[in-house]
């Protein structure tokens, strides 16, 4: 049997916004978004991030724009048990918690997606922009291979780094924590049937 993986995103569920996470010392990172690029990063040093909107807590939450994954240290004793060769864990203090959090920076990129098997691919027009050549711009239905992780239970899909792929055993083990920000979609397996368009219209009440 195929071995199952889902991609992790933020969840229709209240919960607080976190900004992009920056040093301590002020300023922000020459490059922001890297805490989702899929590589092993150096030390960053002390990191902070604040409270762009407050709501209600979660213990697994993505900052609102770069998307860097936050984690409160139950969630990152996940990581650290089940996938300790596949993620970089960096602490970080939120403006006015005392509770630990942790950023979880996925280091294993592997070129595992699917295409035939995804609903539809966007790549980007060509010459738009050269630094993303070869890069997908989005993909619905996304499907990976899972023969092609080589036993990574977190990942990062290469063409695709947006997506932040867990294996089954870390989706299982999050839940046990419980109060998750994140929502899992799976990305192995055949996809759900759909009902046909007629059948979607009149649901949502349309003639």
């Amino acid at each position: 049997m195929e071995a199952r993986f889902y991609w992790v995103e933020m969840g229709d569920v209240p919960q607080w916004l976190v900004s992009t996470p920056e040093p301590v010392s002020g300023g922000a990172f020459e490059e922001p978004w890297m805490f989702a690029d899929g590589r092993v990063l150096p030390d960053p040093g002390p990191i902070k991030a604040q409270i762009s909107h407050p709501g209600e807590k979660r213990t697994f939450m993505f900052s609102v724009i770069e998307k860097a994954p936050i984690v409160s240290e139950a969630v990152a004793n996940v990581f650290r048990a089940i996938a300790p060769d596949d993620v970089q864990l960096f602490p970080v203090s939120i403006e006015g918690e005392a509770e630990p959090y942790l950023v979880v920076n996925a280091t294993r990129m592997v070129d595992c997606i699917d295409e035939a098997r995804c609903r539809e691919v966007q790549h980007y027009p060509e010459d738009s922009f050269p630094e993303y050549e070869g890069e997908y711009r989005w993909i619905y239905g996304l499907r990976i291979d899972a023969s092609k992780t080589g036993g990574a239970h977190v990942l990062r899909p290469k063409k695709f780094k947006t997506a932040f792929i867990v294996s089954e055993e870390v989706k299982s083990a999050l839940e046990a924590v419980g109060n998750l920000g994140v929502s899992f979609e799976r990305v192995t397996g055949p996809h759900e049937s759909l009902p046909p368009p007629h059948e979607v219209q009149a649901a949502r009440g349309g003639s």
